[in-house]
């Protein structure tokens, strides 16, 4: 008989790892449902691997076990759940199904196609930041996620404290043109203070979520609105110039005065190349009246004669940066990537 080969460390580890993963997918499925109470609506305030935070009707956390047939579940899932009715290892219930979402945010991912981040959103605060860097072109790209999903977008531009009064006019210069289309545009310290009343009040009634380059300072504006909260901070990289990711996982909380918010976890890139060319032009909700007159139905809106998009930037109806966005966008999704960053929406 020939001899097996001995495992190598690696090897060893990963056949561990797989073996624990499958005890753990089995854990909900073998509780007796004798032990569980009646079936309750609840919302997932977060989601940890084979686990996720329940709040009930109380606004009490019960960290559950999920059902394997339950599919995806992500923050802000309304789900029916049973409390168990002995707490076991921390585990306190058993989500059991997910009702139907009236919104989802999802983000690309090269290994699983499109995945959910968030559901039942009903706003988008894009927050931007003059450190790393005030960048245009990444707003662009975070605005058309959000019209792609059909999800009002706010922009929020951090730490203008750091600016001088000089850099504070170039900034607002750069930012007008979002204003221009119909964007709302807020400007915030969280050391001074500034815009964090008005930030407030435009999350009432409403379930938000933060997005943004890691470093932009989205926890420490959550701090700012919400000091119950604690949620951790970092810094920009001294060596890197990029942000560090400190909020691991999507957070929900409530505001006192009403509405909530979703801490969502930093990320450095935000990838399109799921979606269709035509549907990113849609995207940018300026470019929308000219679609479809230009002379040539492929047109690719650049050197095409016939173009109505750049009659309209040369008319000045289209901001002329927007524009190069739009073909920087373009030019990315025709070099698709051989292989998607984890971390990249």
């Amino acid at each position: 008989m020939t001899k097996r080969k001995k495992l190598n460390k690696g090897q060893s580890r990963r056949v561990t790892d797989n073996h624990n993963r499958r005890l753990k997918r089995n854990v909900a499925d073998t509780i007796d449902d004798s032990q569980l109470g009646p079936q309750q609506d609840g919302l997932v305030i977060s989601r940890f691997g084979q686990h996720a935070d329940i709040e009930d009707g109380e606004q009490q956390i019960h960290r559950c076990n999920l059902r394997r047939t339950l599919g995806s579940l992500v923050t802000g899932d309304k789900v029916a759940w049973r409390p168990g009715l002995d707490t076991s290892h921390g585990i306190s219930g058993v989500v059991e199904a997910v009702h139907p979402r009236t919104t989802v945010l999802t983000r690309p991912d090269f290994y699983d196609g499109v995945k959910p981040v968030a559901a039942n959103i009903d706003q988008i605060v894009l927050v931007s930041s003059v450190l790393p860097e005030l960048s245009c072109h990444v707003i662009d790209r975070y605005l058309v996620a959000a019209e792609d999903v059909d999800m009002p977008p706010m922009i929020v531009l951090n730490k203008v404290d750091l600016l001088t009064e000089q850099e504070r006019s170039h900034a607002e210069k750069l930012l007008q043109r979002y204003c221009d289309i119909g964007y709302q545009v807020l400007y915030v310290s969280c050391d001074t203070g500034e815009g964090l009343e008005e930030l407030k009040q435009a999350f009432n009634n409403h379930t938000s979520i933060f997005v943004g380059q890691s470093g932009v300072g989205k926890s420490s504006i959550v701090n700012a609105v919400m000091p119950e909260v604690g949620a951790v901070t970092g810094a920009v990289s001294d060596n890197s110039g990029l942000g560090q990711h400190t909020t691991t996982t999507a957070r929900l909380y409530h505001f006192p005065s009403g509405g909530s918010l979703v801490d969502s976890p930093g990320i450095r890139e935000f990838s399109l190349w799921h979606l269709a060319p035509e549907r990113v032009a849609w995207c940018f909700r300026e470019f929308r009246e000219y679609l479809g007159g230009c002379r040539f139905r492929d047109c690719k809106h650049g050197t095409d004669p016939g173009c109505l998009i750049q009659e309209a930037k040369e008319n000045g109806k289209i901001h002329p940066e927007r524009l190069e966005s739009y073909h920087r966008i373009m030019a990315a999704m025709a070099d698709k990537p051989t292989r998607h960053h984890p971390n990249s929406l």
